[in-house]
């Protein structure tokens, strides 16, 4: 499988250095930035170059195909369909959107030197992360810029298995869906464009967590809020009585919750309701905030809590006009798990165990495409691309890990071929 191992790595490089950053829009063009076309593009061709049917791109810049059944002439009975998912934006974190990776060889468990131009170092003591990869070949970027393993790494996975599949006449397996969405980095709003019609899988992955072992199948219930004041505006030389400060009116609200259930308060499974910014001016201030929980009742409670202050905002200023929006963005996959779907997480593990992979399950304080997708009745659990440090300029991927990844994704189709016959 060597030259399999250069073809991911080669598809890897030639796909972090296409720019599409995305760019937080509220999903009010999707995709929110050019330069995602290019990705998608590019895609379908090798798509359609490799032998994928039924390849559709949607106005939303969503690619979906199928990797027809390829089982043998005796075979008697019902592989499930699974798919792939994986998004083709990489975060903007105010570093450039052009990567210019680089190979390290045989990394020497020092100091990295990323850029000697701008004297960019990644330095040994401050990320202690690199430690485990001495000796080992790892990929960074110049230190300008992210490098684009979270999700282009699944990407690469993701098209090396297909072309393998193809390639490997004995190597069978079921009808396969693949993917590759915009705009996951800035809500998920590629998952939440696509055509599920096109996409009629039994469950599916995403391959969107960290370093090697990682496992995915709990995250955030999240949505967002927005508290509207309209306060009462007057000049300065007569406003005593008259005027009614919007923004003071938000500062009130904002303290209204409880300090210690905040992002930088919470760990683990612990949600929080986060108060993002206040956008004000005279007349008007705007509160925007993030809930956040795993457990979906404390996830509706804080709902019914922001929607209580907003009533007792109202009585404490009767002259304000205050208005309350709340919107769910994307569900905890794990409350989509079922009996009957269960086994797509078992053969992760399962997959693991033959690769001989310690398992690292982690509840996500975040979300992924699947966290949508499993609220569309698909559960898609999700694990390690085997990158680090993900939306930063040290954001490094050591190519055994990476490598493991991608065995992982051909381990897991011939664990649902095989399973498919002993059932």
């Amino acid at each position: 499988m060597l030259l399999k191992r250069e073809e991911l790595i080669e598809r890897f490089l030639k796909y972090v250095q296409i720019p599409s950053q995305s760019q937080p829009n509220g999903g009010i063009v999707v995709p929110s930035t050019e330069s995602q076309w290019d990705m998608i593009h590019l895609l379908r061709e090798e798509c359609e170059t490799i032998g994928l049917v039924d390849l559709h791109v949607s106005d939303k810049a969503v690619l979906t195909g199928r990797l027809p059944a390829h089982l043998p002439s005796d075979f008697v009975g019902t592989v499930p369909a699974v798919g792939f998912c994986a998004h083709v934006d990489t975060v903007d974190v105010s570093l450039s959107p052009k990567v210019h990776p680089q190979v390290i060889r045989n990394y020497d468990g020092g100091d990295i030197v990323l850029n000697t131009v701008e004297t960019i170092v990644m330095k040994r003591d401050e990320h202690p992360e690199l430690a485990p990869y001495e000796g080992q070949d790892i990929i960074v970027s110049d230190g300008t810029s992210v490098l684009g393993a979270d999700n282009k790494s699944a990407i690469a996975n993701i098209m090396t298995a297909l072309h393998t599949l193809i390639e490997d006449t004995s190597r069978y397996h079921g009808d396969i869906y693949v993917a590759f969405v915009p705009d996951e980095e800035c809500g998920l709003f590629g998952s939440k464009n696509m055509e599920y019609e096109r996409f009629p899988v039994d469950f599916a992955y995403t391959i969107d967590s960290c370093e090697l072992g990682e496992v995915v199948y709990e995250t955030f219930n999240a949505g967002s809020g927005k508290v509207t004041i309209h306060g009462v505006s007057a000049h300065p030389m007569s406003a005593k009585g008259v005027l009614l400060n919007p923004t003071l009116v938000a500062v009130d609200f904002i303290n209204m919750f409880n300090r210690e259930e905040t992002p930088e308060c919470t760990e683990g499974k612990e949600g929080y309701i986060w108060c993002q910014g206040i956008q004000s001016n005279q007349s008007t201030a705007i509160v925007s905030l993030n809930i956040r929980d795993h457990d979906k009742v404390k996830y509706e409670a804080k709902k019914v809590l922001i929607e209580d202050n907003v009533k007792e905002l109202q009585t404490q200023y009767p002259r304000a006009t205050i208005t309350c929006e709340l919107s769910d963005t994307y569900g905890n996959i794990a409350d989509a798990i079922t009996e009957e779907n269960k086994k797509a997480i078992d053969y992760v593990y399962e997959a693991m165990n033959r690769l001989k992979i310690t398992p690292k399950t982690i509840a996500m304080r975040g979300g992924t495409d699947g966290s949508f997708i499993s609220t569309k009745g698909i559960l898609t659990p999700n694990y390690f691309t085997g990158a680090l440090n993900f939306h930063s300029k040290y954001e490094f991927l050591p190519i055994d890990s990476f490598y493991k990844s991608f065995e992982m994704t051909l381990t897991l189709i011939q664990l649902i071929y095989e399973k498919s016959i002993r059932d």
